[in-house]
């Protein structure tokens, strides 16, 4: 036989499309030749392929191969084709048996020394292939990831010998019946802050119906203390999210099955560009917002992010998702994070401090706050001014509530939600407002007036009445009172362009 097939997948954005590794044997001088678009990691794919199957003990072809990657018009990346490029050499020249191959799909990176290394991206492979209905031979490590995937063979490898001896029936590989290693999440407890009443308020709310956060405040005063305890708040995830989520953490290779059902939180730093953040490359993968996918994506020191990497937040904000495109490709990515974010009042942090003066013009505190766009503070639902504590009121402050209390009145708003609307306040449009949040007489005459006076635009009007239905609902009301708009239009307030010197 100088002919073998291979099934195997490659990565498009979320999706695993199918590729056909072709192997041919013909007379000429030796050499391997790769086509089909292979990008550099491929093509070094005959080198490491060569030195697998001669370490293995195996006869490599003293002939012409050429290894198609078929379609040609897709981009082949990563060294997850080494595997079945060295089995289709094999069945190609008969050193192991063929017969069997089409039923089974294969990924895989090969040492020198014939051993599987791990790939990303296992967990959207193995989606694809349980709806193709064949068996998936993987590296053993990306075995408990794969398995999150119901309906599927998993038949993890530690070497290409393994391989080789599954498809000359002298040792078959087992499939995996390990369940995936998850745990309950561990996320910081909320009774660690002290004080910090309203913000911790602010976060219950912001939590009840995946509200976007704002807090400023001098350095010190709690405010990434507070945004860390975000996601140990918010609802449990479905089964559907959880899913969503551990895929797109598997594209970039980090996914750990023991953080499976754990929110994501993400926290990149403020150097980073506008393609770490929402995505990009050459190959389109991934950025921070989608890996932040149903979880909280903090931005500490807001205003020090390059103004285009801001910029580049306001659509994924409103719709959920991204699109990246590029010359030769284009990916959509998942983005349906909770925006979260922190800053200083002025440079230097101590504007408005009541014992400490500020050092910074009123120049500089206009060109720092300048860098925040009016567009993209009013994509923030709430915004708080943290404050700081002294040393006499942070001793004299009680324990508050734990993360657990107050996950579990957040869980029973959030259930209710999902009953009346089947999404989460903040994700509701126009139409579905005018729905599912009905106001009294006096609450609506508060809002008209406050929208007035803080000439608030329509999307800010919006808003603040989802936060209104947020407070709303954990108060166990059905209609959107007046006591409920006061304290939405209270968060509205406190944007930092309205902070007085």
């Amino acid at each position: 036989m100088s002919l073998a097939l291979i099934t195997s997948r490659a990565l498009a954005g979320m999706d695993a499309p199918e590729v056909a590794v072709e192997v041919h044997l013909s007379n000429g001088l030796p050499a391997i030749s790769l086509v089909g678009l292979p990008d550099t990691e491929v093509k070094e794919a005959r080198d490491r392929v060569r030195a697998a199957l001669l370490t293995a003990q195996f006869e490599f072809p003293n002939r012409r191969v050429t290894v198609n990657l078929a379609p040609a018009d897709l981009p082949k990346e990563t060294g997850r084709f080494d595997l079945p490029i060295a089995v289709g050499i094999l069945a190609a020249s008969d050193q192991i048996k063929a017969g069997g191959l089409a039923g089974y799909e294969m990924v895989g990176e090969l040492s020198l020394s014939g051993e599987l290394r791990p790939v990303r991206g296992a967990l959207a492979m193995a989606w694809r292939a349980a709806q193709a209905g064949r068996k998936l031979i993987l590296p053993f490590e990306n075995a408990a990831e794969a398995a999150l995937v119901t309906g599927l063979a998993i038949l993890p490898a530690r070497n290409l010998l393994e391989v080789a001896a599954h498809f000359n029936g002298h040792s078959e590989l087992s499939v995996f019946a390990g369940e995936p290693m998850s745990r309950a999440p561990d996320y910081p407890d909320l009774a660690d802050v002290k004080g910090q009443v309203q913000a911790r308020r602010m976060l219950e709310v912001a939590a009840c119906g995946l509200h976007s956060v704002l807090l400023y405040g001098p350095p010190g005063t709690g405010k990434s203390m507070l945004a860390s305890r975000l996601p140990g708040l918010l609802p449990p995830l479905s089964e559907a999210e959880a899913l969503e989520s551990a895929a797109v953490q598997s594209l970039e290779g980090r996914f750990d099955p023991a953080r499976f059902r754990q929110r994501p939180f993400r926290a990149p730093h403020h150097s980073s560009s506008a393609p770490a953040l929402v995505g990009g490359g050459m190959v389109p993968r991934p950025g921070e917002i989608s890996l932040a996918h149903h979880g909280v994506l903090f931005l500490d020191e807001l205003p020090e992010f390059d103004r285009r990497v801001l910029e580049a937040l306001r659509e994924p904000l409103e719709t959920g998702h991204i699109t990246v495109s590029r010359a030769a490709s284009r990916a959509d990515f998942p983005a349906r994070f909770q925006f979260v974010a922190a800053m200083n009042p002025c440079p230097c942090g101590y504007l408005g401090h009541p014992t400490r003066a500020c050092r910074c013009t009123p120049d500089q505190v206009a060109r720092y706050r300048g860098k925040l766009s009016g567009p993209l503070l009013d994509r923030i639902d709430l915004s708080l001014e943290v404050g700081s504590l002294g040393a006499a009121e942070l001793q004299a402050a009680p324990s508050g509530e734990c993360t657990e209390v107050v996950r579990e009145r957040v869980a029973r708003a959030h259930r209710h939600q999902q009953t009346r609307q089947c999404k989460p306040n903040a994700h509701l449009n126009a139409s579905e407002m005018e729905r599912f949040c009905p106001l009294e007489d006096a609450a609506r005459s508060l809002l008209r007036t406050a929208i007035e006076r803080m000439g608030l635009s329509a999307r800010a009007y919006h808003r603040v009445l989802k936060v209104a239905r947020s407070v709303a609902d954990l108060a166990g009301a059905e209609v959107i009172g007046a006591a409920h708009v006061a304290e939405a239009v209270q968060y509205r307030r406190g944007l930092p362009g309205e902070i007085k010197r």
